[in-house]
């Protein structure tokens, strides 16, 4: 994304780039996509969460596959459409979209953990951070195949890369949704701590 971060925004602007960002962020494709092709409510099952992990557990590959993307696709879109208001509104679309996901209104606030929505957010604001978080997620998960672990070292590795290649206020918005992300895996991050957090490609 091109133009400085510190460049003026509308209050306007920043008020309809947060409320398009946390529409298309509450977007539940995973509680969607699983009831319309008859499957049971996600919240029902597995561990509970809206995202495509759980989808996983429905034994829907393809309909995992199909959520991931749509969970990622829509924080790329709301920062896309964000900047269109300007650099500072394509980090509060960032933010609105990441809420939106974590806290849809639609679910009693009850959402996922962020971690497509996360680099999908990424990826419409900075290519490198968002480049940087694949690369690290993929090494740590084939690693320790730990997909909890593997997210939030990428989510470091993310915010790392923003501080190199795009500005201090980029690193410290995302830096916050990055406090979320890892709030949102503490009981993941307590059985790693334990030993018994569940590997990638083993039923838990």
């Amino acid at each position: 994304m091109t133009g400085s971060i510190d460049a003026p925004a509308s209050w306007l602007g920043l008020i309809a780039a947060f409320a398009i960002g946390y529409l298309l962020g509450s977007i539940p494709f995973g509680v969607v996509l699983t009831r319309l092709t008859g499957g049971p409510d996600l919240r029902t099952i597995g561990s509970g969460n809206i995202g495509a992990t759980n989808v996983l557990r429905t034994g829907k590959k393809g309909l995992a596959a199909v959520t991931l993307l749509g969970d990622m696709l829509k924080g790329t879109v709301a920062v896309l459409i964000g900047a269109e208001f300007g650099p500072p509104a394509a980090l509060v679309a960032a933010c609105g979209a990441f809420l939106g996901h974590l806290f849809p209104a639609w679910l009693g606030f009850k959402g996922g953990k962020g971690v497509a929505t996360f680099l999908g957010c990424l990826l419409g604001f900075s290519f490198p951070a968002a480049l940087a978080f694949s690369l690290i997620w993929l090494a740590v998960a084939f690693i320790t195949r730990y997909s909890s672990l593997a997210a939030l070292a990428a989510s470091v590795a993310a915010i790392l890369t923003l501080l190199a290649f795009q500005s201090v206020i980029a690193a410290l918005v995302f830096s916050l949704l990055a406090v979320l992300l890892w709030a949102k895996h503490a009981q993941n991050i307590r059985r790693l701590l334990g030993g018994e957090e569940t590997r990638i490609g083993l039923k838990s």
